[in-house]
């Protein structure tokens, strides 16, 4: 039997859409006439060529970064509390909020039932589950461990979802200011700093070189605003362009890792979550090198992604991984500390995930200190601004108040 979405009508009138079972749409419209209601669409759960989902959802994803986590879980407690795959399957599309959620979880349930393994099923939908999801729930159906690794697999989407919540929040605040402030400086020399040169036109008097300077750069925010919002737009799509070649795009991510400041949390942030992929990956059983070149195509600094192709094409030739960590220019001290250690005890997994501990508590010191330093600088640099402003506008009153008397 195959799954088919569907929608219907009810007793009531009622819209009502889900998931049904049935050897054909025609079997499955019976289906649903027998149980009272009336048929509306009835649709295969798989799309033509299995990945069109992806390509038929563009707005949103599927399942946003949360959701995914939550998914997991769910799915990992079901396995755990011992019911069959296919039967979590179903109960997940029940509780789905959007049809394009179930839609996803019929067709997962068709391809289980066609055959074909989780892990290869859930590597049908590339844009929804990383190659990390794929090989470690691949490795788990090869233990018969599946949900064990699930729930890992669940623990290490919450850590990862922390890990950034707490960075987007160190950061609201600091870019709301920016915000506020470059508002009121447009503001200021757009509106109120023209309506006040009118009178000092008039006046014909000699202005000082602060107010000359005032007004030139109100001059340019009046007329020149559409000019500068295009630059800056032509300037990102410019590069958005240029790095889409990959040596360019790597050349740029390794130029990032050395700015004053974000680079370093920067580099720490990718590092701990490589080292967490890679404990999860290695302790569900996955061989360190097929764990390495799995983790290298789920980071997103390129800089970095080469490295770890590099350090993969190293242990593939004997070399211990932290030697080749060592060896290599990026990667942190504490990251090599730790994997000689793992590979030292025979517990390389435990000494991974307390190195991405370390490097994720590293982050979040880091951007509570630079937080803690901006809003203060924001403030003052907002003062000096607004201070330069009123003495551009009030230096040519305080002179023509003197030539009166």
């Amino acid at each position: 039997m195959s799954a088919f979405l569907y929608e219907a009508l009810d007793a009531q009138g009622r819209k009502t859409q889900g998931v049904i079972e049935a050897d054909s749409p025609r079997s499955a419209r019976a289906a649903l006439r027998a149980q009272g209601m009336v048929p509306v669409h009835v649709q295969a759960a798989s799309l033509p060529g299995g990945k069109g989902l992806q390509r038929v959802i563009w707005r949103a994803p599927v399942l946003s970064a949360s959701e995914r986590a939550v998914w997991l879980r769910q799915l990992a407690s079901l396995l755990l509390a011992g019911l069959p795959l296919e039967r979590c399957l179903i109960a997940l599309a029940e509780e789905a909020r959007t049809p394009e959620q179930i839609q996803l979880m019929a067709q997962l349930r068709a391809e289980v039932q066609s055959g074909q393994g989780l892990a290869q099923a859930l590597g049908d939908h590339p844009r929804l589950f990383k190659p990390m999801d794929v090989a470690v729930i691949a490795a788990g159906e090869q233990s018969g461990q599946l949900g064990r690794v699930i729930d890992a697999l669940a623990r290490d989407a919450d850590q990862r979802l922390r890990l950034r919540n707490k960075i987007l929040s160190a950061m609201l605040y600091p870019a709301i200011v920016s915000l506020i402030s470059l508002a009121i400086v447009m503001f200021l020399l757009g509106a109120v700093v023209p309506r006040i040169a009118e009178v000092f036109t008039a006046s014909r008097q000699a202005l000082p070189w602060l107010t000359q300077c005032m007004l030139g750069m109100s001059a340019v925010v009046r007329s020149g605003w559409p000019w500068m919002l295009l630059a800056v737009l032509l300037g990102w799509l410019g590069l958005q362009a240029w790095t889409r070649q990959p040596q360019r795009r790597a050349r740029w991510d390794a130029f990032v890792l050395h700015w004053p400041l974000v680079g370093r949390m920067s580099l720490l942030y990718h590092c701990a979550r490589m080292a967490a992929t890679l404990s999860l990956l290695t302790g569900s059983g996955v061989p360190l090198l097929r764990a390495l070149q799995t983790t290298a195509d789920t980071l997103g600094n390129a800089a970095l992604r080469e490295q770890a192709l590099a350090l993969a094409d190293w242990v593939r030739e004997g070399t211990p991984l932290a030697s080749g960590l060592e060896h290599q220019a990026h990667w942190p001290r504490v990251l090599g500390l730790f994997t000689r250690m793992g590979e030292q005890t025979g517990d390389l997994s435990g000494m991974l995930a307390q190195a991405s501990a370390h490097m994720s508590e590293d982050v979040e010191r880091r951007a509570l200190t630079l937080t803690t330093w901006l809003e203060p600088v924001l403030v003052v640099v907002m003062g000096l601004v607004v201070l330069l402003i009123v003495l551009a506008v009030m230096l040519p009153i305080v002179e023509m108040n003197a030539l009166v008397r």
